[in-house]
C-alpha cells in the first residue's frame, strides 16, 4: 500500500500499554547512540536536550506517541547476530566461502555464486563448514566467526546481487516439509541438515546473496545497523525506512510468549521488513539468542514516537 495511504492517529503515553514500567534510561542510552543522525522536522537539537536522569520525561516532553498503520496486521520477527566456527582458508571441514563486494556487484544468482562464478577473484574473506551456516549468516546480514587461532572476525553487511529475498521458511510450509506456525530458524536449519540435496535447491529458490564487510569492532558491542552505528540487544529494532524514520522511537507491543513492552530505537532495515507495522527485533549475539529470535513471531502494535513538531505537522495533514 503507497504511504499516501496511511493512516495517523495520535495517542497519549497512556495510552501505551506498560509504558511507566519500561527501563527508559536503557532506552535512551540506545537512542543517543544514533539520534545525531535522524533526520526531518523536530530532530535537530534533540541530543543537547537530552538528560540521563530524567530519560522518561525526556521522552514525554519531547514526543507525541503517532500510531502508523497500512491495512496490514503488525508482525514483530527477532533477529540476531551468529557467531560461528570458520577458517581464513577452505579445508574439508570449512568448505563454504563468505565473500566480499566484488566490484561492478555482477547480476549473479545465488546458485551461480554457489557453483563457483566468483570463484579465484580473491574475494573470500573466510569459510564455514557448510553452505546453511552461509546462508543463515547471509539471512541476519552480519556475524562473528571464530577462527582456530582464537581470533574473531566481525562481519557487516557490505551488499547484495540484487535478486529478491524469498523467505526458505515459507517455501518449506508450501512444499509441506514444515507447518506454519513451528518453522522456526532452528526447525528450518535441521531440516535443511538433514536433506542436504532438497535443502540446496530450497536455499537456491532464494536467489538472493549477501556480501560481508570486515569490521573493526569491540566484542561488548552489537553489529552495525543500517545507520553505521552498533545495534543494542532488545532495544534496536529494524523497520521499513518508508514508513517509519531511521532513528525514531519505537514502543512496541508484542503479544507472543515473552509480551515484550518497551521502547525500541528504529536502527536498521530489513531485505523482508516491509509495512507500517512491521518490526524485526534484535535480540542479541550467539546461539542462544539465535533461539530466541527463531521464536518470535507475534502480532501486536508498534507506535512510533516523533518529535513534537513532526507529529503535529502529520497529524494535521492526515485530518
Amino acid at each position: 500500500m503507497p504511504v499516501a495511504a496511511r493512516r495517523l492517529t495520535g495517542l497519549g503515553f497512556g495510552d501505551l500499554d506498560g509504558w511507566a514500567e519500561d527501563d527508559h534510561a536503557a532506552a535512551l542510552r540506545a537512542f543517543r547512540a544514533t539520534c545525531d543522525l535522524a533526520e526531518g522536522d523536530g530532530w535537530t537539537g534533540l541530543a543537547r536536550d537530552i538528560r540521563p536522569e530524567s530519560a522518561r520525561g525526556f521522552f514525554e516532553a519531547r514526543f507525541r506517541p503517532v500510531l502508523i498503520e497500512d491495512g496490514s496486521p503488525a508482525l514483530f520477527t527477532g533477529y540476531y547476530e551468529p557467531e560461528i566456527e570458520g577458517s581464513p582458508v577452505p579445508s574439508d571441514r570449512y568448505p563454504a566461502p563468505l565473500y566480499r563486494l566484488p566490484p561492478g556487484l555482477p547480476w549473479l544468482t545465488r546458485a551461480e555464486i554457489e557453483d563457483g562464478a566468483l570463484a579465484g577473484r580473491g574475494l573470500e574473506i573466510a569459510w564455514v563448514e557448510d553452505a546453511v551456516e552461509a546462508f543463515f549468516l547471509q539471512v541476519q546480514g552480519s556475524g562473528r566467526v571464530r577462527l582456530p587461532d582464537g581470533r574473531v572476525l566481525r562481519l557487516g553487511y557490505a551488499g547484495k546481487n540484487g535478486h529478491p529475498y524469498a523467505s526458505v521458511g515459507r517455501l518449506l510450509i508450501e512444499r509441506g516439509a514444515l507447518v506454519a506456525g513451528e518453522a522456526t530458524a532452528d526447525a528450518v536449519r535441521g531440516w535443511l541438515r538433514r536433506n542436504p540435496e532438497e535443502g540446496r535447491t530450497v536455499m537456491r529458490a532464494n536467489a538472493s546473496f549477501v556480501f560481508f564487510r570486515e569490521l573493526e569492532l569491540p566484542s561488548e558491542l552489537g553489529p552495525l545497523g543500517a545507520m553505521g552505528r552498533p545495534v543494542t540487544p532488545l532495544r534496536s529494532l529494524a523497520v521499513d525506512p518508508g514508513h517509519v524514520p531511521l532513528g525514531a522511537p519505537i514502543w512496541i507491543e508484542a503479544n507472543g510468549a515473552e509480551r515484550l513492552r518497551r521502547l525500541m530505537i528504529a536502527q536498521d532495515v530489513g531485505g523482508a521488513i516491509k509495512g507500517a507495522q512491521r518490526g524485526d527485533i534484535f535480540v542479541g549475539t550467539g546461539a542462544a539468542a539465535g533461539l530466541r529470535a527463531g521464536r518470535i513471531r507475534d502480532g501486536g502494535r508498534m507506535v512510533v514516537l516523533l518529535p513534537l513538531p513532526q507529529a503535529q505537522a502529520l497529524l494535521a495533514a492526515a485530518s
